[in-house]
């Protein structure tokens, strides 16, 4: 088998080549022309493109608008443009350009913020970048990743004792809307042990874009970060970039030997994207309005991250997946639970109590937990998962005063521990609690004696 780094090496001088030669035999390039533009998809006719490749559409201003191919249909081709359409009429020129869309990379983009092409958005000068990889990323023999063995620190006390992740997991933040998702994710942006962070902020609100580059992530943790942006009012095609590329230069870091975090906030909206080019090329929508074609492209965006070979780094994942209208059932969450290795999901209930991080242990799990902690560790978290579970299942009938203290033991206890376990779970946004302690803390809270 061929290794990865060669395979891409190849691709590129395939790609040189291929440019070259079109740049020597202009004949070769077929223009066409722009036929017919519905909602935000353009129809062209007269030339042959790749699904993926890119095309130039030039406006009687003699400007030119990046379009992607999306999809074809007898001797037309469907492009979706990356930026605005102002100024493209009919009979407009349609240039084959030869190329997939390509993400630059490099350690130069640490303390960056960028678009989803991959353009400064933060003022401070030109991107340093020296290598160029494919946006959609090289797909990895699964024989060939490492086992994930090793536990990964989040510094977030109830993540670390309840729901350990280990180096290399992709993990879901399910929560519906104002419920606390992006504060946790600063937190880990913040406190998490990992060599390069990488957050893909994609749909989301420009003014949370700016909270979260300069409140929630800080001058500090951006020093060794790199935040792709890519919000609401920008195309469908850029959000999805915005996420391939977050994932892109991820993998670049990754294959550089690092230990990488990248935060992608949020899949349901990359899958949104997906769902909007998908409509808007005729394929018929099947689940809640989602055309198959979406649930195919979710593991293929996440199974991009996770470990590499053996002489590579990792990419531990969180994707937050926004459950409308606090459905964990929505197709979208629901795919997502099939294609990753467990899920934190954060409760309105809680986050209206004043309960912070609102992580719901009780719907929550980690599915390679019991492979990275001690079998201690394990025993105990799934002791005060157990008291946490029996006293939510007899809220009720505590609240009214129908239990009788002495009818069960094991509920007595529960009860007993209820004050210990909400304090354990809690934590302070600007508080880092490492796994080490974390560990000694759910210890000491189950040791607690009932009479204190």
């Amino acid at each position: 088998m061929i290794p990865k780094a060669e395979r891409h090496h190849l691709w590129l001088q395939g790609l040189q080549k291929y440019t070259q030669r079109l740049q020597e035999t202009p004949e070769l390039i077929v223009e066409g022309r722009l036929s017919r533009m519905v909602g935000l998809t353009l129809e062209a006719e007269g030339c042959r493109a790749a699904i993926g490749s890119l095309c130039a559409v030039e406006t009687p201003g003699a400007e030119q608008i990046m379009s992607e191919v999306v999809g074809f249909a007898g001797s037309k081709i469907y492009l979706m443009p990356v930026g605005d359409t102002h100024g493209l009429e009919p009979g407009c020129r349609v240039i084959p350009m030869g190329q997939n869309s390509l993400a630059k990379v490099g350690f130069g983009l640490l303390g960056r913020v960028i678009n989803g092409s991959g353009e400064a958005l933060d003022g401070k000068g030109m991107l340093d970048t020296d290598s160029k990889v494919p946006l959609s990323g090289t797909a990895i023999n699964p024989l060939s990743r490492r086992p994930i063995r090793e536990p990964l620190d989040v510094g977030v006390r109830a993540i670390n004792a309840m729901l350990s992740v280990g180096r290399g997991q992709r993990m879901g933040l399910f929560a519906g809307t104002g419920v606390g998702k992006s504060v946790l994710l600063g937190m880990m942006t913040r406190f998490t042990k990992a060599d390069i962070v990488v957050v893909g902020l994609i749909g989301e609100r420009g003014r949370e874009v700016n909270e979260f580059v300069h409140k929630i992530l800080g001058e500090e943790g951006l020093k060794r970060a790199v935040v792709v942006a890519s919000p609401a009012d920008d195309s469908p095609l850029m959000r999805v970039h915005g996420a391939l590329l977050a994932t892109s230069i991820a993998e670049y870091f990754r294959d550089q030997g690092k230990d990488v975090l990248l935060l992608m906030d949020s899949l349901t909206r990359y899958a949104q994207a997906y769902r909007e080019i998908a409509l808007a090329i005729n394929e018929p929508p099947a689940t809640k309005g989602y055309p198959p074609s979406v649930f195919a492209k979710l593991p293929a965006l996440v199974e991009r991250a996770g470990n590499g070979d053996v002489d590579s780094g990792s990419i531990t994942a969180f994707y937050t997946v926004l459950t409308e209208g606090d459905d964990v059932n929505d197709p979208i969450a629901d795919a997502a639970r099939g294609v990753l290795d467990g899920h934190v999901v954060l409760s309105r209930q809680l986050a209206e109590s004043g309960h912070y991080p609102a992580i719901d242990i009780e719907s929550s799990i980690s599915r390679v937990m019991p492979d990275i902690v001690a079998s201690e560790h394990l025993k105990q978290a799934r002791e005060l998962k157990s008291l946490y579970s029996h006293y939510q299942q007899n809220r009720d009938l505590i609240s009214v005063g129908a239990y009788q203290a002495g009818s069960e033991p094991r509920l007595d206890k529960a009860i007993a521990m209820q004050p210990f376990i909400m304090h354990f779970l809690q934590q302070d946004m600007d508080e880092a609690l490492d796994l080490e302690n974390s560990i000694a803390q759910l210890e000491s809270t189950l040791n607690t004696s009932v009479e204190s």
